[in-house]
Formats: C-alpha cells, structure tokens, sequence
C-alpha cells in the first residue's frame, strides 16, 4: 500500500475526533467558535498540508499560495474535496459559514 493510501485510511479517525471537538455544525457567524475552527485548521489541515500551513503531503495554505483561487473556489474544495486526491470533503463536519471563516482568515494570513 502507498503511504499516502495508508494515511488516507486514518481519515474516519481524524473525521470521528473532529466532528467531536467542533461538535454540531455551526448556523451562522454568530455561531462561529474562532478558537476551535483555528485549532482545527492548525491540527487536522496541518496534518496533510504541514503544521506551518506551508505544505507537506498537501499543497501550501499560505495567502500566496491561495491567492490563485477565489474564496468561492476554495469554498468548493473544502466543502466538496477533490476527487482522486488525499482531500477529503468536510461538508459533512463543517458548516458553510465555517468554511468561509476558514477560508477568509487562510487568505487573509491572520488565522489567530
């Protein structure tokens, strides 16, 4: 089995432990829980696209990097994955506007 393929098994694992640490998706920005949505970009996105967010087994969640896709663009791939790669869609973990949180701060370069 190739490593990547053996990593992508233990994503039920890391699906399971995060839908418990951010707990039921999020309704609005009001709703919006930044310290939790932080730490889940730094551990569970980290643990593929590096914990420095400037790439590993993932491309690199920097604002440069990013900065050649609209925030509608990474939208879609967070929520949706890509088919054929290790990136899973979190749609079934993650709200919308949790996302979009996720992806203005990614962009932005001020993820707290």
């Amino acid at each position: 089995m190739r490593p990547f393929a053996r990593r992508f098994q233990l994503w039920p694992s890391v699906a399971l432990a995060s839908a418990v640490a951010i707990g039921p998706a999020a309704a609005g920005d009001a709703d919006i829980d930044a310290t939790k949505l932080a730490n889940l970009v730094r551990q569970d996105c980290g643990s593929c696209h590096g914990l420095t967010l400037k790439g590993g087994l993932g491309k690199p969640l920097t604002p440069d990097h990013l900065s050649a896709w609209s925030r509608e663009q990474l939208v879609s791939i967070v929520l949706d994955g890509v088919p054929g790669t290790p990136m899973p869609p979190w749609r079934p973990l993650l709200s919308e506007a949790d996302v979009r949180w996720i992806v203005e701060h990614l962009q932005q370069g001020d993820l707290p």
